[in-house]
């Protein structure tokens, strides 16, 4: 196996997406608690709530809604609106118009876009793979923030080889985004490897089309049996791991 080419996942694979939204997300509901409170007449105080049941509730709401969008049934700010009502349900705060829902929406965006970092070992392990490959991104989501997280991180090269599914109307696990990636990178899939967080919409959606799709599990491996490897395709617990699982370049 010869591996020129190398193409990432975003969120949960480069960038700490799930950190900067839980700091959103928990200090967007703290302001919204704390500002119930003082309408209420009530001296303000730092909110009490259930941060591990907000966060459980924001990831499922998360992934559900923004798989809606990406199968074309809602559209970027509607799936962000439904989410934001969910939420204000969820917590007891009534229903929410569409202009409440979308000014707490942009709140979050704000403080979303301030908590954006990649993980630790990602500008190593970039530089390292670079050297005598290509690189580049496949993601869902809208090219324009997706362009500006890799910017934001420190990865400003990756963002003009990076193929969206906003702009390719085509979504992951569609193989044909893979291979407009490949295309556009001048690369062919059996000589591309695929990295990202999502077994089944990474690793293994990338295999199917062709490339050497990989997974990354950073769940922590910890007491106990674990999650056994998948038999299918290689896992890697760290982006340190590829380079060796790779080759040399």
């Amino acid at each position: 196996m010869v591996i020129d080419t190398v193409l990432f996942d975003l969120d949960g694979t480069l960038m700490d997406h799930d950190a900067a939204a839980e700091a959103a997300v928990l200090a967007g509901v703290a302001a919204e608690l704390s500002g119930r409170a003082l309408d209420g007449g009530t001296a303000p105080a730092a909110p009490e709530f259930d941060r591990d049941a907000v966060l459980r509730f924001w990831r499922r709401i998360e992934r559900t809604e923004y798989d809606r969008y990406l199968a074309g049934e809602l559209t970027v700010q509607e799936q962000r609106r439904t989410r934001a009502v969910a939420l204000a349900a969820h917590l007891g705060l009534g229903r929410w118009s569409a202009e409440r829902a979308d000014d707490w929406f942009a709140g979050y965006l704000r403080r979303y876009r301030e908590s954006w970092r990649a993980y630790p070992e990602v500008p190593d392990a970039i530089e390292e793979l670079g050297a005598g490959r290509r690189l580049g991104v496949i993601t869902n989501g809208e090219g324009g923030i997706q362009r500006a997280k890799l910017r934001a991180i420190g990865l400003a090269a990756l963002a003009p080889h990076t193929t969206a599914s906003g702009e390719a109307g085509r979504a992951k696990p569609d193989p044909e985004i893979f291979h407009l990636a490949c295309r556009a990178l001048g690369t062919a899939p059996e000589r591309t490897a695929y990295v990202g967080d999502r077994l089944d919409l990474d690793a293994r959606a990338a295999t199917a089309a062709g490339l050497f799709g990989v997974w990354l599990d950073r769940a922590p491996a910890g007491p106990g049996p674990g999650t056994a490897p998948p038999a299918d395709v290689p896992r890697v617990r760290s982006l340190t791991e590829l380079p060796a699982l790779l080759g040399a370049g």
